[in-house]
This record gives C-alpha cells, sequence and structure tokens, in this order.
C-alpha cells in the first residue's frame, strides 16, 4: 500500500474550494501501474472541471488529466502501453482523473516511457495538447503544402498545432498578442496580431485565402476570419467555438465529439514519438509545489507567463522545470 497527497474539489468554485488530503492507494492489480508523481499537468479543463453550476452530487472531485513520474509498483503480468516497465522507470500517464496526486495508481495502457531528453513538467504537459493539435489537424486534412491560420497559436494546443503542422510540411499562419509573436516565429510559424483587421493581414500575407483554420481561443474574431478565408467549412474547426458550429456548420473536437476521445487515445505514441525526436516541444513557464495547487490553479484561471504551468514534487525540482 502506498501512502499519497492528493487535491481534492469540495464545493464548486474556484481555487479556494480546493483541500488536501491524504489517501491509501492498494497496491496495484494485474494491468495497473503505481505512479510516484514527478509534475502533474496544468490545463483549462482542470478548473472548468469543478467551476460552479454543477450538480454537488458529483463532489468530491480530484482534478488533473496528465501526470509524469516513475513507476513504483506494477500489477502481476503487466506492461505498460509502450512495452516493458520495471519500478523506476520515467513514464507519461495520460489520462488520469486524479493527477494533482503526489501517486496514484493507473490502468497500464495509459502509462508510457518517458523520452529522457524532456524534462518531467514538460512530459505531464505533452499529451492533452498535444493529442487534441493532432486531432485539429487530422479532422482539416491538413496536407504538406497547404496553408493553415492557426487561432491562439503561442496557447499550449495552439503552439502544438503549429509544431505538428510545420511538421507536416504545411505553411503556418498564427495570431497572437504583440508579446508572443516572437514566440510563434520561433516555431516556425509567420505570425500575426490579433485584433480589427486580421482578415487583410492575413490576406496580404497570403495573396488571398488559407487552405484550412484551426480555432483554439473561441472568439468570433477568430471565427469570422476562418469563414472568410477558408472556401470549405468543412476545413475549419474549432476547440471552443462550440455554439457557432452549431449554427456556421464548420467541426469541433472535445467532449462534444465521440470522435475525439479514442482518436486521442491512439494518437498518444505518435505524440510521444515526436516529442523524443526533437520535432515537438512543450514550452514551460512556471512550476508550482503540488502543496501549493490552490495558488497554481489561480494562476492557470488567469495572467501567467507565456508557458504551460505545472505541479512539481520536491524531487523533480531542478531549475523550476524538473528533470
Amino acid at each position: 500500500m502506498t501512502h499519497a497527497r492528493q487535491w481534492l474539489a469540495t464545493a464548486f468554485g474556484g481555487p479556494e474550494v480546493l483541500q488536501e488530503v491524504e489517501v491509501d492507494l492498494a497496491d496495484p492489480a494485474p494491468g495497473t501501474v503505481t505512479i510516484e508523481v514527478r509534475a502533474s499537468g496544468m490545463n483549462p479543463a482542470d478548473h472548468k472541471h469543478f467551476a460552479t453550476g454543477q450538480d454537488e452530487k458529483l463532489l468530491p472531485l480530484t482534478i488533473g488529466y496528465e501526470v509524469a513520474g516513475v513507476i513504483a509498483a506494477l500489477g502481476d503480468e503487466t506492461e505498460i502501453a509502450s512495452g516493458g516497465g520495471a519500478v523506476g522507470d520515467e513514464v507519461i500517464v495520460f489520462q488520469v482523473t486524479d493527477g494533482y496526486s503526489s501517486a496514484l495508481n493507473a490502468p497500464a495502457e495509459d502509462v508510457f516511457a518517458k523520452p529522457s531528453t524532456v524534462t518531467f513538467a514538460q512530459a505531464a504537459n505533452l499529451l492533452l495538447v498535444g493529442t487534441t493539435a493532432a486531432e485539429t489537424l487530422d479532422v482539416v486534412g491538413l496536407g504538406e503544402g497547404e496553408t493553415v491560420l492557426i487561432h491562439g497559436a503561442a496557447g499550449g494546443v495552439g503552439s502544438s498545432v503549429v509544431q505538428q503542422a510545420v511538421g507536416l510540411g504545411a505553411r503556418v499562419i498564427g495570431t497572437a498578442a504583440p508579446r508572443d509573436l516572437d514566440a510563434v516565429r520561433g516555431f516556425g510559424a509567420t505570425p500575426v496580431t490579433y485584433g480589427a483587421g486580421l482578415e487583410d493581414r492575413v490576406r496580404e500575407l497570403t495573396g488571398d485565402g488559407v487552405d484550412a483554420a484551426v480555432d483554439t481561443v473561441g472568439v468570433d474574431e477568430a471565427i469570422a476570419a476562418s469563414l472568410s478565408l477558408v472556401a470549405t467549412r468543412r476545413r475549419i474547426v474549432s476547440t471552443a467555438a462550440f455554439a457557432r458550429a452549431q449554427v456556421d456548420g464548420f467541426q469541433i473536437v472535445g467532449a462534444a465529439n465521440p470522435r475525439s476521445g479514442p482518436f486521442r487515445a491512439s494518437a498518444r505514441s505518435r505524440v510521444i514519438a515526436l516529442a523524443a525526436a526533437g520535432k515537438l516541444s512543450v514550452p514551460v513557464g512556471q512550476t508550482f509545489p503540488l502543496s501549493a495547487a490552490p495558488a497554481a490553479v489561480q494562476a492557470l484561471m488567469g495572467a501567467h507567463p507565456y508557458g504551460k504551468l505545472a505541479l512539481v514534487s520536491d524531487q523533480s525540482v531542478n531549475g523550476g522545470q524538473g528533470t
């Protein structure tokens, strides 16, 4: 049995509803792996999971969808998804529901070897955004030599879309705030500032429209520009503008699309391979100790440094990002 610390939402609201508890994990059954968590990835979906307006019968809720750590124990005759697996091996785990923990039990089919070139904090933030990005490009059918417009190109999902689209041989135009234009450029895209006149700025770059558009922000400006710039609405996809999609007939990915879960599960190995080959990086802007989860969620909900956020254990701290 493993002793662990875990964060729960005991009510619906903001960071103030989070409570740290102690739990005892059962020894792993066959097909299950016990993970000593070194870093917990953080995503906007985390705080949306316990936002106000939901059924109180669901409480208390565990939080966090992805982690990276080391194997502490394996069930009998158990191999991880990428093959093999032994106590002490560094791994990535996605998808879980209790990632804000010092240790957890996870199905072996969701555990993958962590590339040695990726830090724990980066690894813990790789797969939710990476598989979402892969799905958006699959949905629009992006091909080599085509031009794609990515809204929110400096964000977690957006930066992964940019890198994967560049890897496909596409020309990438990415929208961002002025302070983030260099980051977008660094990933191989042509950056443009969002705001009034966006469509005109894109047309100046392309001479016409674009072949496809990926929206990761959901604002009307992004959707309006996409609808004007892309000839075929099936080649527009959004991770956020679900209501507009119903009205305007473009595509969405996420919980509302039953295809999304199976696709993302199947894409995990490919996304990890891209990271291992140095073709997909995860910028980490700030880390917090696990004990400071409420402060980390507060940062997640507001303005924070460019890059992803992560909760890290004492063992994994190395220059603020983990090793």
